[in-house]
Order: structure tokens, then sequence, then C-alpha cells
């Protein structure tokens, strides 16, 4: 037993040593770098899918149950698999021009985003979307910090929410399939849900009625 005990400590001794030295640092970030997708995949993932899941899907719990660990898995692995091959492709260009340069970072992105985010799939499509409302974003304040576009004298944001609930409202009500199925569930369950009632039990306490009264 206690052999045992020391065996495991010169081992993570060696290990933690190995953690040390510089020149594994670029292999070693890779790998971390899959630990730390899939665990920020997982964490983001299950919260979602439990609440989207309970509130707009039909079906058994134990249905319910595999759809949120399936949903979890997959965002868990996507994220994993992009991080480890985003920094695997950086550390590749770096070493072989010998250093690290702007355009590293882009050709890196788009080489893991085809191969594995290019899948049409409802998890892809989420992520996709979450990312392209903050690119937006982000390249108005780049435009506007490298003088492409004046300052504006007043705040923008007022206007782009205007906007932006203009228009996906515009859809929602006359081109309702051009939305992800997601979002179609969440505003019809604000905006059509809410026209249709037929006593307090799905007027104040559920949505919708369970009885055949």
């Amino acid at each position: 037993m206690a052999g045992g005990a020391e065996s495991f400590r010169a081992l993570l001794r060696a290990a933690n040593a190995l953690l040390q030295k510089r020149r594994y640092h670029a292999a070693l970030a890779v790998i971390k770098g899959f630990r730390n997708g899939a665990v920020y995949g997982a964490k983001i993932r299950a919260p979602h899918a439990l609440v989207m899941t309970f509130l707009f899907k039909s079906g058994s719990l134990r249905e319910k149950l595999k759809s949120i660990a399936q949903a979890t898995y997959a965002h868990s692995r996507n994220l994993a698999y992009f991080v480890f091959t985003y920094k695997g492709l950086l550390a590749a260009q770096s070493r072989l021009q010998g250093k690290k340069i702007p355009f590293h970072s882009f050709l890196a992105a788009c080489i893991g985003g085809w191969l594995v985010f290019g899948d049409n799939n409802p998890i892809n499509s989420q992520i996709i979307m979450y990312l392209l409302s903050r690119i937006l974003f982000g390249l108005s304040r780049l435009a506007v910090e490298k003088g492409y576009i004046p300052q504006p004298k007043q705040d923008p944001f007022p206007l782009v929410a205007a906007l932006v609930w203009g228009t996906v409202l515009w859809l929602f009500e006359y081109h309702k399939e051009t939305l992800q199925p997601s979002l179609q569930s969440s505003m019809t369950y604000l905006y059509e849900d809410s026209e249709v009632w037929h006593d307090l039990s799905d007027f104040l306490i559920y949505n919708k009625r369970t009885d055949s009264k």
C-alpha cells in the first residue's frame, strides 16, 4: 500500500515537472484547450437545453432527459474539437513562420469552423447565430475605433433595438418559416399562445389546457 502511494506521488511529480517545460507549452495548451472547450460547452448547453426542453418539448421524462444529454454532448464535443483544431493550427503556423501574425488566427478559425461547425444542425446553427450578432457589434465598434465611420453623437443602441425587434416580429408574423425553430417556439409561446384561453386555469396558471373540456 505504501509503495503504491509513493509511486503515485512520483508519477504526480513527474507530470507536474512536464507541465512546467516551456518547449511543450504549445502542445499542452492544445490539450487544455480541448478540456476547456468540453467543460465550457457542457456548462453553457446543459441549463439552456434543460429550460427549452421542459418549456417547449413534449414527451416522457426519459425522452426529455435524453434530448438534454444529446444536446449537451453535441455542444461540448464540438467546442472541444474546435478549440483543439484552432489552437493546433495556430501553433503549427507560428512554428512554420517563426512568429505569430493576425492572419494565423483567422485562417485557423476558418478551417476549424468549416470542419467542426460546417454541419447545418440546430446546435451549430444556434452557436453561429450567437457569434454573428456579437461579430456585428464588434465590427461596428472597430470601425468607429479605426475611424472608418464617425463616432455617433448619440448612443445608437435604442435605434438598433427598435430595428431588431421590428424586423424579428415582422418575420414572425408573416414569414415565420425563415426563423430558427427554437426562436419560433419562444415567439409562439409569447405572442400566439397568449391569444388563446378558455377559463382561469389556462389564463393565469397554465399556458394550454391539458384536459378535453
